[in-house]
């Protein structure tokens, strides 16, 4: 494919939210669920998911173009990346897709204008109680929100598994652990570990059968209540929901509990020192419109450790895009 010229850039990028909502809707009809090992035509894949043929062939034929599903002969078939957007695959990004589709989320892009002129989250625009609150009144958007996450970590705890040993370590907690996914592979992978799940009340109580002898459970806020004292912490996608300054104090508080020379681990997906297209720059944007936090590059999160008592020891590559940020408490 030859190098776009300066006019199509332009023109391309200004349209590129169609891309987005042409993977938003196919995920949202189940497309890729009710397109088989056979390829399928417009006709056919319009039925199986109550489309209308032509529109729902248009939109294919632009996710074609894009490597996403594939087209030849008038028939669509699945690729690698489309078989992604299926139910039942292992790392299935569909309830993630659908997620970024619910008008609350796209449609707080609308007023990313605002958030650049003031600093403050676009999403208050759309939603002002806040994302939390939001999905605490909205069951069914709330349990879409859970398997995006559970569906986006998969592919980053098989990452942070191959490419850390947690065996050095007696005990660790997960910080904002969620429900627990991250830290439950850990322990399985690891005998004799032995871990520590942190989140909020209401988090450990609808995981509260998840606890062992080997997985203890307790609840509280990383900015009021005092953290477990543990060998090493862990923190995955936390850190890049905050700003600087709340971010120090999340650390901070980490620090408060931990012994010297505990480890920290933070898995982010960072952005590069090197100026190019990288999905961390285009999460980056996501944070700043929906929740005021950020993504950042390693310099950043060595500022961040240097200020809140730890230093950095190396930032570990991982299979996945998330990158392992290793510190020390000193």
């Amino acid at each position: 494919m030859s190098e776009r010229t300066p006019f199509q850039s332009i023109m391309q990028t200004a349209l590129g939210f169609g891309l987005s909502r042409c993977l938003h809707v196919v995920a949202e009809l189940g497309v890729a669920d009710q397109l088989g090992e056979q390829p399928a035509t417009p006709d056919e894949l319009g039925r199986a998911v109550d489309a209308n043929p032509e529109s729902l062939g248009r939109l294919m034929r632009v996710l074609c173009d894009h490597g996403i599903f594939q087209l030849d002969g008038g028939r669509f078939s699945h690729t690698p990346v489309s078989r992604l957007l299926k139910s039942d695959h292992p790392q299935s990004l569909r309830s993630y897709v659908r997620m970024i589709g619910l008008p609350w989320f796209w449609g707080a892009y609308q007023h990313l204008e605002n958030a650049v002129r003031t600093g403050k989250p676009a999403l208050e625009m759309v939603i002002p109680e806040g994302i939390w609150a939001h999905l605490g009144a909205h069951p069914d958007q709330a349990r879409l929100f859970n398997e995006a996450m559970t569906g986006k970590a998969q592919a980053d705890i098989a990452s942070v598994l191959t490419s850390y040993d947690f065996s050095r370590f007696q005990t660790i907690a997960d910080i904002g652990g969620g429900r627990g996914h991250l830290l439950a592979a850990i322990l399985n992978a690891t005998p004799g570990l032995r871990g520590v799940l942190f989140d909020l009340p209401n988090v450990m109580q609808s995981v509260r059968d998840i606890a062992s002898e080997r997985l203890k459970l307790q609840p509280g806020d990383f900015f009021v209540d005092a953290l477990p004292v543990c060998d090493a912490y862990l923190m995955m996608e936390v850190i890049h929901d905050w700003n600087d300054v709340d971010s120090i104090r999340i650390l901070s508080a980490v620090r408060r509990a931990a012994p010297a020379g505990a480890k920290l681990l933070v898995v982010e997906l960072l952005i590069p020192e090197a100026v190019g297209p990288n999905g961390g720059a285009l999460l980056d944007i996501a944070m700043m419109t929906l929740l005021g936090g950020k993504q950042r590059t390693s310099g950043e999160y060595a500022k961040l450790y240097a200020a809140s008592g730890f230093r950095v020891d190396r930032v570990i590559a991982t299979p996945s895009d998330a990158s392992i940020i290793e510190g020390t408490a000193v």
